[in-house]
């Protein structure tokens, strides 16, 4: 994810997802539902009434990653290609730019099994849905470690933060495969998921926009050492952001709905 839209866009991906998560996880403890993951709807007559009954998080997902595949292509200078010859060599180039790539695309396939569980499939299998995000995960940490090789200073230790966080949202989507319907997974889920996405966003400002318009110093240890500090207020945030979801949920499905 290089350059400041390839932090910026993920992250509002990842944190929109969280939010997403958040209000499913309020409603279905606030009402009693017995699963996180609705039956899907009865197909209605009528060309407006089955617009009405899609569900488009799986489409949004797909989207997502079409733009950012878009926008990755569109920053490579020169032919994109895997392999170049050169003196009679054999070399990879654009290894950070086929990772980003390997990223969006397992994000896109996620998406599409969630679009054909949701809407084509005669029962929606949240099974299935699940496991395709868990694989996007497995798939994303092993490119994540091996994309720091060459970082150092604040983008090492933001990105060893990031690291952290998508490790533990990993965990968590997996033990979502043995225990779909426990409500502490559903919280972690939408947790884990806003603090990636805004954390993202952050890496973004921090290392091509500075808010202060200073930049910040590899060689200067408060600098690194504040890296960690603004990490732990993304985690105070998610968790104060996802108390306020689920007390205007409370609200709104109690007293107004």
């Amino acid at each position: 994810m290089g350059g400041f839209e390839g932090h910026l866009f993920p992250g509002l991906s990842f944190f929109f997802y969280g939010l997403y998560h958040a209000r499913l996880f309020s409603r279905a403890s606030i009402c009693n539902y017995p699963v996180q993951y609705p039956p899907t709807r009865p197909w209605s007559k009528g060309r407006w009434a089955k617009l009405q009954q899609i569900y488009y998080v799986g489409l949004l997902k797909m989207l997502s990653a079409c733009v950012l595949v878009a926008q990755e292509l569109h920053n490579v200078p020169g032919e994109f290609v895997l392999i170049t010859r050169l003196f009679h060599q054999r070399n990879f180039i654009y290894h950070k730019e086929w990772q980003h790539l390997t990223l969006y695309m397992s994000f896109f396939l996620s998406g599409c099994v969630d679009a054909v569980s949701q809407n084509l499939l005669p029962q929606r299998c949240a099974a299935l849905e699940q496991g395709a995000q868990a694989l996007a995960f497995f798939m994303c940490l092993p490119l994540m470690v091996s994309h720091i090789q060459d970082t150092e200073g604040v983008e090492l230790q933001a990105h060893i933060l990031l690291i952290q966080a998508m490790f533990l949202l990993m965990l968590v989507v997996t033990a979502e495969l043995w225990a779909p319907n426990m409500p502490q997974i559903w919280v972690m889920k939408a947790f884990l998921h806003m603090v990636v996405g805004s954390w993202l966003i952050h890496i973004g400002f921090m290392l091509f926009k500075p808010i202060s318009g200073y930049k910040w110093m590899d060689d200067d240890k408060n600098d690194i050492m504040f890296v960690t500090t603004f990490f732990c207020w993304h985690v105070a945030f998610a968790a104060v952001l996802m108390t306020w979801i689920y007390g205007f949920s409370f609200v709104w499905y109690c007293y107004i709905c």
